[in-house]
Parts: C-alpha cells; sequence; structure tokens
C-alpha cells in the first residue's frame, strides 16, 4: 500500500480506500474490462499495402503494464532480421526496421492514449511496405513531432505514465523523441511519418524504396532459405548417423513428420541422399 500511495494510485474517502482508474488499468481485475473495455491493442499483418487481407491477427487485453512488449513481439514476427556480417566469430544481425524506435511508439501509445474516448483501441498494423501505430486521442499541443530531439514532454495520463517509470517500461521524461530520432538515423531507407486522422495519432515507419513486386519475392527468398538451412541440417544428421530414421530427424530438425519426407523426397531427387537398405520410417 506504500508503494500504491506514493504512485497515487488509490484514493482514501471517509476512511475507505479505493483504487484509481490508473490502478484498474494497471490491473487485470474484471472492473478494467467493465470500465475500459476499449482499453486493448488490436494487431494485425495484412497482405500487401493496404487493410484488407489478414495474414495474422491478435488482441491484446490484458493489464496495460504487460501490453506494449507483447504488441512488439507481435511486430518482430512479422517482420523480417538479416544478417550484415560478423563481427568476429559472432553474426551481426539487422532488423529491417529500427526496433529501439518502434518500441519507443508503442509505449507512448499505451502510456498517452486518451483512455476517455469509448469505441476506440490502439492498432498496429503490419504492411509489406510500412509499420503503423494509431492511438487514441490526438497529439498533446505542445509536443512537435518534427522537432524530435528537443527533449519534448507533456503527459496525458500523469499516474499511468508515473508508475510506467517505476517500472522501468518507460524512460526519464522527454528522452522518448530522441530515441526514435538516433535509432532512425541508422536507419535511412526509413521514413518517418505522421499523421491524425480523425481524433487519433497515428505514428508511420515507412520504407522509401518499396518496390511492390520485391515483397513477394522476399518472402519466397526467406522460404527458401530456411528450407535450405533445414536440408543441410537433415544432410549433416544423415552424415552424422547415416542409420538415422525419420522420426529421429522429426525430433531434430524441429519439424513434422510430413516436412520431413518432403524434404528427404526432394534430397532424393536431386541426388544428394540415396537410401541403402529398408525404409525404416
Amino acid at each position: 500500500l506504500k508503494t500504491l500511495s506514493k504512485l497515487r494510485l488509490y484514493e482514501e474517502t471517509n476512511g475507505e480506500k479505493y483504487p484509481t482508474y490508473a490502478l484498474i488499468l494497471l490491473t487485470d481485475d474484471p472492473q478494467r474490462y467493465r470500465l475500459f473495455p476499449y482499453a486493448k491493442v488490436e494487431c494485425a499483418r495484412f497482405k500487401g499495402t493496404k487493410p484488407g487481407n489478414f495474414i495474422d491477427q491478435k488482441t491484446i487485453d490484458i493489464n496495460i503494464g504487460q501490453q506494449a512488449e507483447l504488441a512488439l513481439q507481435f511486430i518482430l514476427r512479422h517482420i523480417s532480421q538479416g544478417m550484415t556480417g560478423y563481427d568476429g566469430v559472432y553474426r551481426n544481425d539487422r532488423w529491417e526496421y529500427p526496433i529501439d524506435a518502434l518500441r519507443e511508439v508503442v509505449r507512448n501509445a499505451i502510456v498517452h492514449r486518451d483512455y476517455a474516448l469509448s469505441g476506440k483501441d490502439i492498432k498496429i498494423a503490419v504492411f509489406d511496405d510500412k509499420v503503423e501505430i494509431t492511438s487514441p486521442g490526438k497529439l498533446m499541443p505542445s509536443v512537435d513531432f518534427s522537432l524530435m530531439e528537443a527533449g519534448q514532454s507533456e503527459i496525458r495520463n500523469k499516474l499511468i505514465a508515473a508508475t510506467f517509470k517505476k517500472l522501468g517500461i518507460i524512460e526519464q521524461w522527454g528522452s522518448g523523441l530522441k530515441i526514435i530520432s538516433d535509432d532512425l538515423k541508422n536507419y535511412p531507407e526509413i521514413e518517418l511519418k505522421w499523421s491524425e486522422p480523425g481524433i487519433a495519432f497515428r505514428v508511420t515507419f515507412k520504407k522509401k524504396n518499396y518496390i511492390p513486386e520485391s515483397a513477394e519475392k522476399t518472402r519466397e527468398k526467406m522460404s527458401e532459405k530456411m528450407s535450405e538451412k533445414m536440408s543441410e541440417k537433415i544432410l549433416w544428421s544423415i552424415k552424422d548417423n547415416p542409420k538415422i530414421s525419420a522420426k529421429e530427424l522429426v525430433y531434430i530438425v524441429n519439424r513434422s513428420s510430413r516436412t520431413i519426407e518432403r524434404t528427404i523426397a526432394k534430397l532424393k531427387k536431386e541426388g544428394r541422399i540415396k537410401r541403402i537398405g529398408p525404409d525404416k520410417g
């Protein structure tokens, strides 16, 4: 109670203690679902560059303290990570979007959204050419998103922001926009745009040189690369143990038996392996 009191997450009236709306939002108490049914994040991965064809969807409606991390996990599941080289024996990997900037925008959406707006939730949309984060409520009047290095800070939900800072979810006041700006410097191929559709605030991370035809090819290449890695793992396993069974390969490669069977058939057809002796299964 001492911590809750310090963060002003409950109020006392006539000797009775009552939770503030901020505390209700930070819990999974049934009151939160009744009072704030739209305090959630709707995530979607669309095929192409416009809303319409869903590839994946997720509703994140747990307490707001955990929403940012789960939302970021959804984004990471639907963007690619490539290797840029090696630092000694260690791989240097790079995501196709600036992750620190994305994380900061998602956190800000949850901390600074307008929870008084009924029927409005946070929306995260991943397209072939961009990632969009839309939050209910317009940008606070004194914040200029075009001056990201100025250390600006105006807080809509002061109790939520203070609790997030105490929990280590957000950094010190005024540092968020600078984190976004600094991370974007490492991604000259990504453009950040912001807009205010209706009574919402939207941040878009957009690929500057996106070519529509290349998206499908990229997915095909990624699929081929994963397939080749799996083939190599199977080949090495067979080389290490020529008597290995398909069932054992399922466990080693962590793929279904049908996938293993298809891959083995493909390797046989290509002449990369051949059976000696009876089929063990």
